[in-house]
């Protein structure tokens, strides 16, 4: 058993992620300023796990705060979700992106630093392959980004291969995750988005029950098999696991690396409603609209470096991701509201 500080662990995938190493004997500590997710999500996690959960509302731009709880904890590990992450947002608030993402992890970073804390495993995004020249993507593909969220996660990402390349006792990993989607089978716990959606299934869910009257299709005129754009969705629970994998991983001291977390085949977005059609039995209407900015094409992952040294591979599809998601929002139609 270690000790983890989780930053982020209230919202979408950190909430899943803190099941998974609590039932996995870990001991937690979350962090969250709760700016885009609720702390009832960590009520619902100890009604999962049956274990209290300590939480402190602290943000990672706050050196003060930070200093003070790496004075009054010693971690093992930190795990760090904390961040903006919706694509079309950052192009509007690009100073927002950067300042929250990129400060405050160089923030975290200094403070595990002073206090001799150096594993690290950090949530990046399949965003830092900007738009990518062939399909699936591999780790060793150039980097790029498209918009302000994917910069902001490329820059952290290189900042961290700077901090392992100038002292070889950080241990960091680099989880490139694709496209989250579903729920806790439970339940109990789901994605929760503050206002309108940025992602595809909480959005097609809430039409589904009726808060939204019809799914907005970004772009229908892509070079894909129907012209909507192509994505790797993988179940959140099957992500949520990637994590533990990843800590045991720091435990052999492997420096720097980079994994992709995705299935490893995409679905258009039109394959994505007819799925969550049958799952509902609800009609999904739907209008197609010009494209976003900063969105690509097609994005799927190579995951084959993940089995290979992580022992980690999905292990839910479709079928399941729409399922519990469906069921997430049926019990809770208003989320954690």
């Amino acid at each position: 058993m270690s000790k983890i500080l989780v930053t982020g662990g209230a919202g979408y995938i950190g909430s899943h992620t803190c099941v998974e190493l609590i039932d996995a004997g870990h001991e937690l500590l979350v962090i969250d300023n709760l700016s885009n997710s609720s702390i009832e999500s960590l009520s619902r996690v100890e009604q999962i796990t049956g274990k209290p959960v300590t939480f402190e509302q602290i943000d990672i731009r706050d050196a003060r705060a930070l200093n003070q709880l790496f004075d009054s904890h010693t971690f093992d590990a930190v795990i760090h979700f904390a961040g903006l992450k919706a694509v079309g947002e950052s192009c509007e608030l690009p100073l927002e992106y950067y300042h929250n993402n990129v400060s405050g992890t160089l923030n975290l970073c200094l403070t595990m630093k002073a206090h001799n804390c150096r594993n690290l495993v950090f949530s990046s995004s399949a965003t830092v392959y900007g738009d990518p020249a062939s399909l699936p993507i591999a780790e060793n593909f150039p980097l790029s980004a498209t918009n302000p969220y994917g910069r902001s996660k490329l820059i952290i990402e290189e900042m961290l291969g700077d901090l392992h390349r100038a002292d070889s006792a950080w241990n960091i990993l680099l989880l490139r995750y694709f496209n989250p989607a579903g729920a806790h089978p439970s339940g109990l716990i789901g994605e929760d988005p503050n206002g309108v959606p940025n992602n595809l299934l909480p959005y097609i869910s809430q039409v589904a029950i009726g808060k939204l009257e019809q799914l907005r299709v970004f772009g229908g005129d892509y070079d894909t098999l129907d012209g909507t754009g192509v994505r790797d969705y993988i179940h959140v629970v099957d992500l949520a696991k990637g994590h533990l994998k990843a800590l045991q991983k720091l435990q052999q001291q492997p420096g720097c690396k980079a994994y992709n977390l995705g299935v490893g085949n995409g679905y258009s977005v039109l394959q994505m409603v007819q799925a969550y059609a049958n799952a509902s039995g609800k009609k999904i209407p739907y209008q197609i609209v010009d494209r976003r900015p900063g969105d690509i094409a097609s994005c799927y992952a190579d995951a084959s470096l993940a089995a290979q040294e992580l022992g980690w591979s999905a292990e839910l599809g479709l079928d399941e991701m729409v399922r519990d998601g469906w069921n997430w929002q049926q019990k809770n139609p208003d989320g954690f509201g």
